[in-house]
C-alpha cells in the first residue's frame, strides 16, 4: 500500500489529475453557459456584460435553478406532481452531499459548488428556492398577490440574494438586489402569460381562465395585467439605486437587463395589456436599442 501511495503521490502523475479537473471543471462550466444562452437569451446577453471574473458564476448559479425549472416544466405524461417533487428532492439532495465535501454527482453541481467556494456564495438559500419550485410540480393558481410576493420571495428574491456577493454588492445593499430580482419575475410573469398558461399556470392573480382558454383578453384581464405591471415598475423605481453601488464593471450589465425588462413592460402598455392576443416579447432586432442604452448608462 505504501508504494501504491508513493506512486500516486509522483509530483508528474499530480500535475496530470489536476489538470484533468480543471478540464472537466471548465466543461461543467460551459455547460451551464449553453444552457444559459439557449433558454434565456436575454440573461445571457447581459451576462456578457459583466467582467470575465464572474461570468462564470452567473452562468453556474443559472444552470442549477434552470435545471430545478426543467424538472417541474417535464412535459412527459409519468412526470407527474409527486414524480416532480421526487426528482427535485434528489437535485436538493445532490448539492447538499457536493457542498459536504461529496464529488459532485453532475456537471452544473460542480459548476456550482465551485463558485460558491470562490465567491462566498450563501447556497444554503437555495433550500427556500426549492421550496417555491415545489408549487410548480401541480397546477398552479395564485389567489392572490400576498400569494404571489411569498412565491416570488422564496424564487427570485432568493436568487437575488445569492447573487449578490457575486455581483460585488455591498452588504447593506443585498436586499434591493433581491427586490430587483422580483422586478425582473414578475416582468417575466406578465409576458409569459401564454407560456404559463400551456403548463397549466396562472401567476398573475385575477386572470379571467375563460380569457385564457379563448386566447382572448378581455376587459378584467387586461386591468389585471395593468395592475400587475404597475406593480414591477414600482419595484424597478424602488430599486433603482442598486446599479450606483456597484462597482462599474458590474453596472451595464445589470442596466441591460433592467432596459430589456422595461421594454417589455412598455409593449404590454402599447398593445392595450393584450398579453394573450399580442406579441410581448422583444424582438430580436430590439435588443441593440437596450444595449444602446445600458451603455450610455439609461435605461
Amino acid at each position: 500500500m505504501a508504494g501504491g501511495i508513493r506512486a500516486f503521490s509522483h509530483p508528474v502523475l499530480c500535475v496530470g489529475v489536476e489538470v484533468m479537473a480543471e478540464k472537466a471543471l471548465a466543461e461543467s462550466y460551459r455547460t451551464c453557459s449553453r444552457m444559459q444562452r439557449r433558454h434565456d437569451p436575454t440573461f445571457y446577453l447581459a451576462t456578457r456584460f459583466l467582467p470575465g471574473a464572474v461570468r462564470p458564476g452567473v452562468h453556474a448559479v443559472y444552470g442549477y435553478v434552470r435545471h430545478a425549472d426543467d424538472i417541474v416544466d417535464d412535459p412527459r405524461p409519468e412526470a407527474g406532481p409527486r414524480a416532480r417533487r421526487d426528482a427535485l428532492d434528489a437535485w436538493e439532495a445532490a448539492l447538499q452531499r457536493a457542498l459536504d465535501g461529496e464529488p459532485a454527482e453532475h456537471p452544473i453541481v460542480a459548476a456550482l459548488v465551485d463558485t460558491g467556494r470562490r465567491h462566498d456564495l450563501p447556497l444554503g438559500l437555495l433550500k427556500r428556492y426549492l421550496e417555491s419550485m415545489r408549487l410548480d410540480c401541480a397546477p398552479v393558481r395564485m389567489a392572490s398577490d400576498a400569494a404571489l410576493d411569498d412565491y416570488m420571495e422564496g424564487s427570485a428574491a432568493t436568487v437575488g440574494r445569492i447573487m449578490a456577493p457575486l455581483l460585488g454588492t455591498p452588504p447593506g445593499a443585498h436586499e434591493s438586489l433581491a427586490q430587483l430580482g422580483v422586478a425582473f419575475q414578475l416582468a417575466n410573469f406578465v409576458r409569459d402569460v401564454p407560456i404559463d398558461w400551456k403548463l397549466d399556470r396562472i401567476y398573475l392573480p385575477g386572470l379571467d381562465e375563460a380569457d385564457l382558454r379563448a386566447g382572448r383578453a378581455g376587459a378584467r384581464t387586461r386591468n389585471h395585467v395593468a395592475r400587475h405591471v404597475a406593480r414591477a415598475r414600482r419595484l424597478f423605481a424602488d430599486s433603482a439605486g442598486v446599479e450606483a453601488l456597484l462597482a462599474p464593471s458590474m453596472r451595464t450589465g445589470v442596466r441591460l437587463a433592467r432596459g430589456i425588462y422595461g421594454r417589455v413592460l412598455d409593449r404590454v402598455e402599447r398593445n392595450g395589456f393584450d398579453v394573450l392576443g399580442r406579441r410581448a416579447r422583444l424582438a430580436p432586432w430590439e435588443a441593440p436599442g437596450a444595449v444602446a442604452g445600458a451603455l450610455m448608462g439609461g435605461r
